[in-house]
């Protein structure tokens, strides 16, 4: 799942039933690969599970300099807004947390509770009480880019230093 900084979902990937690491997710993803062949252009921000990418952004995994933690701070700060993201959405539908159905059927379940969601929060109704009891963060399964740890280099000098 991608969101914003509103906690609104812009894009879903649930066609996965079962336990796939998230970052197998995206790289087999519609939006990866429009990403990485330039058709949108920004940034995204993922955990130390995703391998960092022009268009993907991870945290550094041992930062040596003041720059590189103001970044891993900034970073996680900003991140933290998808980890709201899946609170919010799990406290106002509570079916999410135990779902007993098909595979199938829970990616469909899954997709209609993220867009009653969005509804929900474009029409400014009242968030529920989240508590946060997940650590969102996965060990790394796929190597980083070159070209990933360059632009991210090059956010720590124009950002952070």
């Amino acid at each position: 799942m991608i969101c914003d900084a509103d906690c609104i979902f812009s894009n879903i990937e649930a066609k996965w039933p079962g336990s796939v690491h998230d970052s197998r997710v995206f790289r087999a993803s519609a939006i990866n690969q429009r990403l990485s062949q330039g058709e949108f252009s920004g940034v995204l921000l993922g955990d130390k599970g995703y391998a960092c990418q022009t268009f993907l952004l991870t945290p550094f995994a041992d930062p040596q300099t003041a720059a590189q933690r103001t970044y891993n701070l900034g970073h996680a700060r900003t991140r933290a807004r998808i980890e709201m993201a899946f609170g919010l959405l799990k406290s106002r539908f509570q079916c999410l947390h135990h779902l007993r159905v098909t595979p199938d059927r829970a990616c469909d379940i899954i997709v209609a509770c993220a867009v009653l969601h969005n509804i929900a929060c474009l029409r400014k109704e009242r968030a529920p009480r989240v508590a946060l009891e997940m650590d969102w963060d996965n060990p790394a399964i796929f190597p980083d880019n070159v070209n990933g740890r360059l632009i991210r280099d090059q956010y720590v000098v124009n950002y952070f230093s």
